[in-house]
């Protein structure tokens, strides 16, 4: 690539996983609507379908979040019956995030989603699997350099 091609916006690698992002969460919007829920709110609901309880300190690791981000999040997730908050037994320092019944019984809700949402991208199985496999390698190689700084 040529020197003055670099600063291009159309090739800044930058620029492409943003925009991406934007419309995929474009994309979210309606299947998360009968829920009820943000995107990022359904992120913090996939890591406690997996794992339930998280401390907020997990989840925050889990999903890439300061706590300044996730705390109002899930304050409103409890309001809306879909998480709780407790301190740990253990540690009453530690707070933990569990599922409610409600939270629970959105999983089945929204076990369509992926499928759906692939149905809205012009990409097979194995362009789908390569490409998240770029992404993670992207992603571990920033981070990495992130805590050497």
């Amino acid at each position: 690539m040529m020197a003055e091609d670099k600063m291009k916006l159309e090739n800044q690698i930058c620029f492409s996983l943003y925009a991406t992002t934007r419309e995929m969460t474009k994309l979210y919007r309606p299947l998360l609507a009968d829920l009820n829920i943000t995107y990022p709110q359904y992120l913090v609901l996939l890591a406690l379908w997996e794992t339930s309880p998280l401390s907020v300190k997990e989840l925050g690791e889990r999903l890439y979040l300061d706590s300044g981000t996730l705390t109002p999040m899930l304050k409103r997730m409890e309001k809306e019956n879909l998480i709780e908050r407790y301190r740990s037994k253990e540690d009453e320092r530690r707070v933990l995030v569990g599922l409610t019944e409600e939270g629970r019984k959105a999983e089945e809700k929204a076990a369509c989603i992926p499928d759906l949402l692939l149905d809205n991208i012009d990409m097979n199985e194995e362009e789908i699997l390569n490409l998240k496999h770029t992404l993670n390698r992207m992603l571990e190689g920033a981070r990495q350099k992130g805590e050497h700084q």
